[in-house]
């Protein structure tokens, strides 16, 4: 079962063509768009809602057809995302746990969304997460609750933020290059000695991982011997997976290890960014508290590694699935910059990105999503949007120069503050890589490489290569 594939009530995949239980076909072709100057309610399982004055709104029907269901393990991510684009801007989902929910799948809509004044990131906003529908342990509960600049809004999310960006530079970005540099290089001499017997080397356990994971640590002061199990618990967080219990396990494990981080940076401090943030203030004398740090390390560390991880895994394979794309870097039409940005259009690190709530029934996109909604930002499917980069949007092309900017880093104020970084890495590890290795190849058709486990991340989940093709 793909992502966002309509079910049976009992959980089986409805081939595309076949009638769903209200009696509609599986097709897009079901579910109309409305009108200009008309929207409809996006479907709420569950929840009855009053149909509008005429004229102004198109109610949401009990026999529009079944949300979409998110594959937890993320197969098929380009036909759901297409099948999810089809259904509309603003599409009804269903997450694990039967928690409703909606994923934002066209980019005019997903920015206007991102930088909306009445879309909400505090929790107390979601709605299902205090009457009952969300069940007890629910796995992506971290998402939603962590304390940090990811789930706060307005004053408090410029505060947090602005802590934070008095310690994570431009400047201090920018100096770690010759260190990306070091890094890349000895991996790259380490690469041969861990092929398997059959000559293949896992590109992405090898290279792709531990050139992030190495930066980031190093970054925030994290002793080595911390990182591959941090690493782990991370996957077990950001994938969907997990067991409740594997999941809450995980959480209280990375919450204690990056705490007695923090408080061995707060002992002895160093030039390290916990460091600096256990320092930073506001003028007023403001400092993040102990939970706020620990919130804060550990969004630095899921996404200071776990997206140039799928940046760099998914820039590979598409440079070796089309090498047409490789030619032209080589040849100078098309420089390592633009195969980083291509590739975060075309295949975005993560999926569908949890979570933004409207404060109040906000129309978006034609369908008017019930306040408290979670939603999803669905930057995969956002991506290959054909409104934004055209009717050839599915092709990755090198030499593209969209007159849209992609939003695989977000958009507005909770725009990506890891961004600079993980392009650096991902330019001076793809540069390296092909220059020391030029007819490295996938082992495997890209086809048939396993998904990541997760709707959240995007990518797959090895990467077995030939350095010498």
């Amino acid at each position: 079962m793909t992502d966002g594939q309509p079910i049976t009530p009992d959980g089986q995949p409805i081939p595309d063509g076949q009638p769903t239980p209200d009696g509609h076909p599986t097709t897009s072709a079901r579910r109309p768009a409305p009108s200009p100057g008309t929207t409809r309610p996006a479907p709420s399982p569950g929840t009855a809602r009053p149909a509008p004055s005429p004229g102004t709104t198109r109610p949401a029907h009990a026999g529009e057809g079944a949300p979409h269901r998110l594959a937890p393990g993320g197969a098929g991510r380009a036909a759901a995302d297409a099948l999810l684009r089809a259904a509309g801007a603003v599409v009804p989902v269903v997450l694990p746990g039967e928690v409703p929910a909606v994923a934002v799948t066209h980019h005019a809509v997903l920015r206007e969304v991102l930088a909306h004044p009445e879309v909400a990131k505090n929790a107390c906003h979601f709605a299902a997460l205090h009457d009952g529908t969300v069940p007890p342990g629910w796995p992506l509960t971290t998402f939603a609750t962590v304390d940090g600049m990811t789930t706060a809004d307005g004053a408090d999310h410029r505060r947090l933020r602005g802590l934070v960006t008095q310690v994570f530079t431009a400047r201090r970005v920018s100096a770690l290059r010759p260190r990306v540099v070091e890094l890349t290089a000895g991996l790259l001499d380490g690469l041969p000695g861990t092929a398997a017997a059959d000559g293949t080397v896992d590109l992405r356990r090898h290279f792709a991982y531990p050139l992030p994971m190495s930066v980031i640590c190093e970054l925030l002061g994290v002793e080595a011997a911390l990182r591959d199990r941090l690493h782990e618990l991370s996957n077990l967080i950001v994938g969907t997976t997990g067991t409740a219990a594997e999941v809450q396990a995980a959480n209280r494990e990375i919450t204690a290890v990056l705490g007695q981080v923090a408080e061995s940076r707060r002992a002895d401090p160093g030039d390290d960014l916990t460091s600096a943030l256990i320092a930073a203030q506001e003028e007023d004398g403001d400092r993040l508290s102990a939970r706020e740090l620990v919130g804060t390390l550990l969004l630095m560390i899921i996404a200071g590694h776990e997206t140039t991880l799928h940046l760099i895994t998914n820039a590979v394979r598409a440079l070796c699935t089309d090498r047409k794309q490789l030619a032209l870097v080589r040849a100078g039409r098309a420089t390592w910059d633009d195969v980083v940005e291509e590739t975060l259009r075309h295949d975005s690190p993560v999926a569908h990105f949890p979570f933004r709530y409207p404060v109040r029934d906000l129309e978006l996109g034609g369908t008017v999503v019930p306040r408290g909604t979670p939603m999803l930002a669905s930057y995969s499917a956002a991506g290959r949007d054909p409104a934004a980069y055209g009717p050839d949007a599915d092709r990755f092309d090198v030499t593209r120069r969209p007159a849209t900017r992609h939003l695989s880093f977000g958009h507005g104020p909770h725009y990506c503050l890891g961004a600079p970084l993980a392009r650096l890495e991902a330019t001076v590890a793809l540069e390296a890589l092909f220059t020391r290795y030029p007819a490295l190849d996938l082992a495997v058709p890209d086809a048939e490489l396993p998904p990541h486990p997760s709707f959240i991340g995007n990518s797959t989940h090895v990467l077995p290569v030939r350095l010498t093709g």
